[in-house]
């Protein structure tokens, strides 16, 4: 559509997750508890990696910026949803739309990667532990860091820049609790064809990738302890394999879900109960599925209990 047929929007006005009154309350206190929840666990979970020498190893410095992603990108979103569920005007500004997308989605594919690379440093630690420091040291560490949240903000910007370029000539009030695409294309008088390809092509490359990096180190994570002749040596290993797998599962299997289906198929009631788990219920899993089932910060927890 020409450009200058299309009205110029200032804001967009959100319908929130549900019109009944009689479940607001229930849904603020029960939504705002998880939200604490996850903020003071992934807070925690970073102040403990830095604070114990004995954390400060490549495992944690990426736990440290998984939680970090987890609190970013559940706080672009979770205190403006809060607010909006007993808010009369649930409105936002076409720039503060396009800035909470383009936060929300720099740290949700940033997410992504970093499970990836997580999966790449268990098999570094556990096919070759001795040369487990050379391999990952602090200078390869911060680089696959960097390379994580490049990925990430230029996934986000590609798919900003295409979603606030469309038309929207006719409602501005979307059927969701934040600026997520699916609901946005519903707005558009625009052809979204477009938008959809490069979302199954550039999102959806990540995806595969990160998920067959996932994978293959997997191959070789089993492959190396199925030559591990101590039982109680395997267990370990699977131990911490499992909180990371944990992960894994549950984050892409939400991120697949909303992204990477037909436009035919969406059904936005079913986004927003999907959204909210991944917004903020994952935020919160994560850093209790990786502290209760991870020695080292149970230990870390102690110790820092003794000295308050």
């Amino acid at each position: 559509m020409n450009r200058e047929n299309c009205s110029s929007l200032s804001e967009f006005i959100f319908l929130g997750i549900t019109s009944n009154a009689d479940l607001k309350i229930t849904l603020f206190s029960m939504f705002l508890l998880v939200y604490l929840i996850s903020l003071l666990a992934n807070l925690g979970m970073i102040f403990l990696i830095r604070v114990d020498p004995q954390l400060h190893t490549p495992m944690y410095f990426f736990l440290s910026h998984l939680s970090f992603c987890d609190l970013c990108y559940s706080t672009a979103v979770g205190p403006k949803m809060l607010i909006d569920i007993f808010a009369m005007n649930k409105s936002i500004s076409f720039l503060g739309c396009a800035v909470q997308f383009l936060t929300f989605c720099t740290f949700a594919d940033s997410e992504c990667v970093l499970l990836a690379v997580m999966a790449f440093d268990r098999y570094k630690a556990i096919s070759n532990p001795l040369l487990y420091t050379v391999n990952m040291s602090s200078t390869v560490c911060y680089l696959l860091m960097a390379g994580v949240y490049l990925v990430g903000l230029g996934d986000a910007l590609i798919h900003t820049t295409l979603a606030f370029h469309l038309c929207f000539c006719g409602s501005n009030e979307i059927n969701h609790f934040f600026c997520d695409l699916p609901p946005l294309y519903l707005l558009s008088c625009s052809d979204t064809q477009v938008n959809e390809l490069v979302i199954f092509t550039v999102f959806g490359f990540i995806e595969l990738s990160t998920i067959s990096g996932v994978l293959v180190s997997y191959c070789y994570i089993i492959s190396s302890v199925l030559k591990i002749r101590s039982a109680e040596g395997r267990l370990k290993v699977f131990s911490t394999c499992a909180s990371h797998l944990t992960a894994v599962v549950i984050f892409q299997g939400a991120v697949f879900f909303i992204y990477l289906r037909p436009s035919s198929s969406y059904s936005l009631n079913q986004d927003k109960m999907t959204s909210l788990f991944y917004i903020l219920v994952i935020p919160m899993l994560n850093p209790l599925i990786y502290s209760l089932r991870n020695k080292d910060v149970k230990e870390a927890l102690q110790k820092l209990k003794n000295k308050i």
